[in-house]
């Protein structure tokens, strides 16, 4: 039998014949005829697709619709998110309240955790909006998301651009499809912090380091000094981001590479000291302005007990054994994921070529760290994805997935995941909200008909057309989940609720204080001057003055009302408010009470 060639520009193969196809065994037909006998829902998402891949405009244009599908459902509808999303929220807040946008607190405490770049974006944002005219800009979640939203959408985009140094058009807009559609990312571009944006730096930044490490050994034009620019100055928006993790990423994958070839050489077209004094430059000014203001304290928090702490110990109940992500995997990069383990066998052969080398040394040894760090959380591998995303594509692209049927069955989680995942929100719904979420059974059917076709499909239409039906899929559960049911859940959400009280009860400027329920939404929705007490400190705030509130959980009522008594303490009794904290997984139930005076 005949190995197929490698039918891309520069590929995984630098020979002529390409070892993915070492064992014939693996390979099998990727794509197939129109005239297979379904052709809904595949047809109309397979023909976007080969638009797409008719140019480099068409791409982008289609990417960038695939991206708004699977992100802008539940964006602009969700309320603030506890915990992570309303701290950044509320810090930004802070910044824009008291027009200091060097340190960062949320209240009277200092937040070191993170730099101030997603603090700073976010900002710019919603003082566009305010200067626009957009009421109540400040307290509007959506726009803290919008940094998010655009470096997701700056994530996938940037994976295409990654993906041309190593397959065709096809599989550069298939990769970044497998991005697009990740249940990880959607969660992060519609959340308020820094990881979406983070996963855009480093995207880019490996984009431009591929082209780099690549060029010699294919004898291309070393990227110029524009292409270089921009890597020092991905780098520098990824610290001001995150810190340090762009400079492991990208550090661990230049020092494996040049373990692996016994040679740092190729790292000199980087342009290090130019690059790196760009770098400091723009990174510089914002570190000596914490250190002016507050000494090596930020320092202290954010690299000692942030990063550094999460090593040792688990931080906030997240420790989890080594091999979790290697499990979570499955779920937070669906449906790509299905395709990885047919994809594995024809990686490994090729792994001692230089794109397949480059993208296992961006993978593998960031893998390690984070399964090796105590501390877990899904998100910590999204910028390891994109490399994923490409080694697949490359396999699809090449017809060399493998046929074994133990992983064939896989795809079989193309249906099953999404009749789940429907049970399990209309579950969800009925528990807390005791609604059925019928708006978004439609969404849900459509979506599972897709993932069936998918999975009963796969053989005779090849990965490419079966993905284009997960893809459809993961859209349609986006709807479902995100636009109708997540929005509809008001009782998780009982920051809303008590902020409408404040809002609705005709006082200009009203004070709350909170005992059980002392989450950072609250903060954010209901004002900065929240105060979180105990039920004697909140009978204790209403005494003095008028339009100030108590949001009082049930259980501490009764201590709530002798302390009211011994102090001679005059109230009226507002609304009942009972919710879901999800932050602690438990409901709750809280008695809102009101100094007593006109407003």
């Amino acid at each position: 039998m005949t190995k197929p060639r490698l039918r891309v520009r520069s590929g995984f193969c630098s020979g002529s014949r390409t070892d993915w196809c070492a064992n014939d065994k693996l390979a099998m037909s990727t794509t197939s005829s129109w005239g297979s006998r379904s052709d809904w829902p595949a047809k109309g998402f397979t023909a976007l697709f080969d638009y797409a891949a008719r140019s480099h405009r068409r791409a982008a244009a289609v990417l960038l619709l695939i991206s708004l599908l699977a992100f802008l459902p539940g964006f602009f509808q969700i309320p603030p998110v506890d915990r992570d999303e309303a701290y950044f929220a509320q810090a930004t807040k802070q910044m824009i309240e008291t027009g200091d946008y060097v340190d960062i607190r949320y209240q009277a405490d200092v937040r070191y955790r993170k730099p101030v770049g997603i603090y700073w974006l976010q900002a710019a944002v919603v003082n566009a909006a305010s200067a626009l005219g957009l009421p109540d800009a400040v307290t509007t979640i959506w726009l803290y998301r919008v940094p998010s939203l655009l470096g997701a959408i700056g994530a996938v985009l940037a994976t295409y651009w990654c993906a041309l140094a190593f397959v065709s058009r096809r599989g550069a807009v298939l990769s970044a499809l497998m991005m697009a559609t990740s249940t990880i990312l959607g969660v992060e571009a519609r959340l308020a912090k820094t990881d979406a944006v983070l996963l855009f730096t480093v995207v880019v930044a490996m984009s431009v380091l591929a082209r780099v490490y690549l060029a010699p050994r294919r004898a291309d034009a070393t990227p110029g000094i524009g292409m270089l620019a921009v890597f020092w100055t991905a780098i520098a928006v990824g610290i001001l981001v995150k810190g340090p993790l762009v400079l492991m990423v990208v550090g661990l994958a230049a020092a494996t590479l040049s373990i692996l070839d016994r040679s740092a050489r190729w790292l000199t077209a980087l342009r290090p000291l130019p690059g790196i004094a760009w770098l400091v430059l723009l990174v510089l000014p914002w570190f000596i302005a914490i250190y002016w203001r507050v000494g090596s304290q930020f320092l202290v928090a954010s690299v000692g007990e942030d990063m550094l702490a999460k090593i040792a110990s688990p931080q906030e109940a997240h420790g989890a054994p080594p091999g979790l992500y290697v499990l979570l995997f499955f779920a937070t990069f669906f449906p790509a994921s299905m395709l990885a383990g047919l994809a594995a066998p024809a990686v490994w052969a090729v792994r001692r070529e230089p794109a397949a080398r480059f993208l296992l040394a961006w993978l593998v040894p960031s893998w390690i760290v984070f399964e090796l760090v105590v501390t877990k959380l899904p998100h910590y591998v999204l910028p390891l994805y994109p490399a994923i995303a490409i080694l697949i594509a490359g396999a699809v692209e090449t017809r060399v997935l493998s046929r074994r049927p133990w992983l064939v069955r896989g795809v079989m989680w193309w249906f099953l995941v999404p009749m789940i995942v429907s049970v399990v929100a209309v579950v969800a719904a009925v528990v807390i909200d005791r609604d059925l979420a019928l708006p978004a059974w439609p969404f849900f059917a459509g979506a599972i008909v897709c993932g069936l076709f998918a999975w009963q499909l796969y053989d005779d239409d090849g990965a490419e057309r079966a993905f284009m039906r997960a893809t459809a899929a993961s859209v349609l559960m986006a709807f479902g989940i995100y636009a109708v049911t997540v929005p509809s859940l008001t009782p998780a959400f009982p920051s809303v609720a008590l902020a409408r009280v404040l809002h609705d009860s005709g006082c200009r400027h009203p004070i709350a204080a909170s005992t059980a329920f002392q989450e950072p939404s609250l903060v954010f929705l209901a004002g900065t001057d929240t105060r979180f007490t105990d039920a004697d400190g909140a009978a204790d705030f209403l005494r003095g003055g008028r339009c100030r509130f108590a949001f009082v959980d049930a259980p501490q009522e009764r201590e709530f009302a002798l302390r009211a008594e011994a102090i001679g303490l005059r109230y009226g009794r507002g609304p009942h408010v009972e919710g879901y904290n999800i932050s602690i997984g438990k409901p709750i139930a809280i008695a809102v009470f009101q100094s007593a005076g006109a407003p």
